[in-house]
């Protein structure tokens, strides 16, 4: 088989590797700018709580061993490569090695399905930041969003039906569901920002598909910029739920693939705490990972995108 010429490029947020790693990964995150030792001390300990560390790059790997597999299966030779926003390994470290590897054509897809330009427009510039710097030595295509693709609407729904099937018939009826995604700050509405849209789109055709007639929205994970951020916030809303009378939550945090701290310590911790303070049932849908439903639905989106260019 002759070498691969064409590449998929996944892109993720990056998660630190050890404790040590927290202060200079938070450091990335805020573009250079040191973090207080209070606000270290604040994120590491969250990284304690979940082990020490998150499987996102884990995760991410094998989706792209997978996804590899599954392209190939098309009859031509596809090579996956894995590159991170935060952190190791860094987009523009992959782009070098895509570079060497002789590729010409490289299709750009972002682990998060909606739009915005506060989070995959930063993806968008980190790539053709670094592409630029390579001397632009192949095309690219940037898929932007793909959050209403019916695949990952499937896909959502069928988390969906799995969490309620686990109910026993008498809790299913009680059960509100409830969509979540990463806030962000609320000045993106003034920019017409489709981030909110997108969001609210995806969950309600994933409602209809899995039959789900009543269903919220809430926002999750806030950052501490002393802004005004996008809300109501998960933890104050199942206080909400709770004043409303309801008795039982599904959590369905579409606007995430990968499990990473924003799920094992924002949801399964502080979520799970506080539902269980207001004397509410609380569960979540699994996370696509690395399933082989997610990465058809991955393959599904790249094969349905416009050809990169020669």
């Amino acid at each position: 088989m002759s070498p691969a010429t064409t590449a998929v490029l996944l892109l993720a947020y990056g998660t630190p590797e050890r404790l040590e790693d927290v202060a200079p990964y938070f450091t990335h995150i805020r573009g250079g700018r040191t973090p207080s030792p209070e606000a270290v001390a604040r994120l590491r300990q969250r990284y304690e709580r979940v082990g020490g560390r998150t499987p996102l790059l884990d995760i991410t790997r094998e989706v792209g061993a997978r996804l590899e597999a599954e392209l190939e299966r098309d009859g031509e030779p596809v090579r996956v490569y894995v590159g991170m926003k935060h952190w190791h390994p860094f987009i523009a470290d992959t782009m070098r090695r895509i570079a060497g590897d002789g590729i010409e054509r490289v299709t750009v897809l972002v682990l998060a399905p909606h739009y915005s330009r506060l989070s995959i427009g930063g993806y968008r510039a980190a790539v053709e930041d670094a592409h630029a710097a390579l001397g632009r030595p192949f095309a690219i295509r940037f898929i932007e969003r793909w959050g209403s693709h019916p695949d990952f609407v499937a896909l959502i729904a069928s988390r969906i039906r799995w969490a309620l099937a686990d109910l026993a018939p008498d809790e299913r009826g009680q059960v509100v569901t409830v969509f979540s995604a990463h806030s962000l700050p609320e000045r993106i509405r003034s920019w017409g920002d489709p981030y909110e849209a997108e969001l609210l789109e995806s969950s309600a055709a994933a409602a209809r598909a899995a039959g789900i007639g009543d269903w919220r929205f809430a926002w999750q994970s806030a950052g501490e910029t002393g802004e005004p951020w996008l809300g109501p916030d998960i933890l104050d809303y199942l206080e909400t739920l709770r004043a409303e009378g309801v008795r039982q939550v599904l959590q369905v945090p579409i606007g995430f693939v990968s499990d990473h701290l924003e799920i094992l310590y924002d949801l399964d911790l502080e979520a799970r705490a506080r539902a269980a303070a207001l004397g509410l049932g609380y569960r979540r849908t699994a996370l696509p990972n690395a399933s082989p439903d997610f990465v058809r639905t991955l393959a599904a989106v790249i094969r349905s995108a416009a050809p990169v260019a020669a």
